[in-house]
């Protein structure tokens, strides 16, 4: 008794404190007061997550799989003589790693501003028009003759592609909740490893094509066009905002409003919360998850460009070299969606997120340390996007709800997602012509990194645990399916709890 009244002075005191501000107090007594949410675990809920399951993830999932084939085609192409055709062969290749790299100056610059900005849009109209765009992009990518021309394709398929990506979870966060988002992080982002696999079987199959152009001006064509016609196909299949969408019924929005507010409460709508964007920029958790995508994506990036050309230094064929690529990436789309699994029945994302940076690490230790056994170098390929790619998918569902509200959401996304391809940028450069078969440089770099994205993962897990142990102490244990007002706070509300 004596610990409950220590307690609940603890929470008068806080109030008390509180009203000089401009109503955060009311968020507070509302946590405090609010209600479990009646609909969790119902038949009615299942039933609307199967719904939303069949109506939002396919759509999402396909339009990554075209995204990531449109984005990272050039290493495919590399080997069916793209080089020789429009970059007068590029003897160092140079030249190629910039056309490479200009796709991510432009995905970079534009995350912030157009993930933000898409708060004020539908979301299917939003979604679909930067699908088009970045079709249109690719496929333009099969008229380029010279260097100037192909930078020009790549600028803007990544001003497009920045429009969609860091726009995904946010918008998943609309339909999902902190327990259902991980797995589905898992489905959306392992299509990026799909792809990779899908890659390599249409760039064989093109690689035998006898046509009137060149095989890699074909592949362009095969990977770009599909691209346009599913944007349009989006902006009339996916739903926009629960409030607004007449694909639910009456009953089904009630419940779908109630489950939005699980555990926040915050800036529904169009609308930007501006604190909240100054809020994302002062987050130093924001940083660190930057730090992860950065070694995350410097494998990524590498992987997408240089995959074929590393395993065919194991003395196989150009053919050959694409055919290979395509267990890796099978394989961690399956080690992706267990892991994430996983993570979500413990609600824990800090240690399934260590292990497998930790995995990708000794995947680069492996090629840097066993030369002549292409056995245990293809066995170390596994291991680099097995862990590559779980870590991408669980950084990206870990915030998804730890930043409290759409609009810090809205701009704490891109922001470390922005970090990140800067990774991407250096990925491009790690493995010049001139440094195989070995690659000592590139291998060493994105093993480092690999082992720092692993120590930071434990930073913010241990973080985030000791602000939730924090906030139990001085305003008491909340419960998990209370709805907490974030409007004013975001993630700094008192009543609000991270996933460590």
């Amino acid at each position: 008794m004596a610990g409950s009244s220590s307690t609940e002075k603890e929470r008068v005191e806080y109030v008390e404190e509180k009203n000089s501000l401009d109503n955060v107090e009311t968020g507070v007594k509302e946590a405090e007061v609010e209600p479990a949410t009646s609909w969790a675990g119902t038949p009615e809920e299942k039933r609307l997550v199967r719904k939303l399951d069949w109506r939002i993830m396919p759509m999402a999932c396909i339009l990554y799989l075209f995204a990531y084939l449109d984005r990272t085609n050039l290493g495919n192409a590399r080997l069916q003589d793209l080089p020789q055709d429009t970059l007068g062969g590029d003897p160092t290749g140079v030249l190629f790693d910039w056309v490479n790299s200009a796709f991510f100056f432009s995905y970079i610059l534009c995350q912030v501003p157009a993930t933000v900005t898409s708060k004020l849009f539908p979301p299917r109209i939003w979604i679909g028009c930067a699908a088009v765009g970045w079709g249109l992009s690719s496929t333009l990518m099969a008229a380029g003759f010279n260097f100037p021309g192909l930078i020009v394709a790549r600028v803007f398929l990544g001003i497009f592609e920045a429009c969609f990506g860091p726009g995904i979870p946010l918008y998943l966060s609309f339909w999902y909740t902190k327990h259902e988002m991980g797995v589905r992080m898992a489905y959306w982002f392992g299509f990026a490893a799909v792809a990779g696999a899908f890659g390599g079987l249409i760039a064989f199959g093109v690689q035998h094509a006898h046509t009137a152009i060149s095989n890699w001006r074909l592949l362009f064509i095969i990977e770009g066009v599909p691209t346009v016609l599913l944007g349009l196909l989006a902006m009339i299949v996916l739903p926009d905002r629960p409030e607004e969408t007449p694909f639910l019924n009456e009953e089904e929005r009630k419940i779908q409003l109630e489950r939005r507010s699980r555990g926040l409460q915050a800036d529904f709508g169009r609308v930007v919360n501006k604190s909240h964007v100054y809020s994302a920029f002062r987050d130093w958790r924001i940083y660190t998850a930057g730090v992860i995508y950065f070694g995350a994506n410097c494998a990524l990036a590498s992987n997408s460009a240089f995959l074929p050309t590393i395993i065919k230094t194991f003395g196989v064929s150009n053919a050959s070299a694409q055919l290979l690529t395509v267990p890796p990436y099978a394989v961690s789309a399956v080690v992706l969606t267990l892991t994430s699994y996983l993570s979500d029945k413990i609600q824990n994302r800090g240690i399934p997120l260590s292990l497998s940076a930790c995995v990708s690490g000794i995947g680069y230790l492996l090629l840097l340390t066993v030369p002549n056994n292409n056995r245990v170098r293809y066995f170390a390929t596994f291991c680099i996007t097995s862990g590559t790619y779980t870590v991408i998918g669980i950084i990206i569902a870990w915030s998804a709800h730890n930043l409290g509200s759409e609009t810090k959401k809205a701009t704490g996304i891109p922001m470390y997602m922005a970090i990140g391809q800067c990774g991407s940028v250096l990925g491009s450069h790690l493995f010049p012509a001139e440094e195989g078969p070995r690659y000592i440089k590139g291998f060493a770099v994105a093993c480092a990194l690999a082992f720092l994205a692993a120590i930071c993962g434990v930073i913010l897990s241990v973080s985030y645990k000791m602000e939730n142990k924090r906030r139990d102490r001085k305003h008491g244990v909340p419960n998990p399916d209370a709805a907490v007002d974030t409007t004013e706070l975001a993630d700094k509300a008192p009543m609000f709890r991270y996933v460590p």
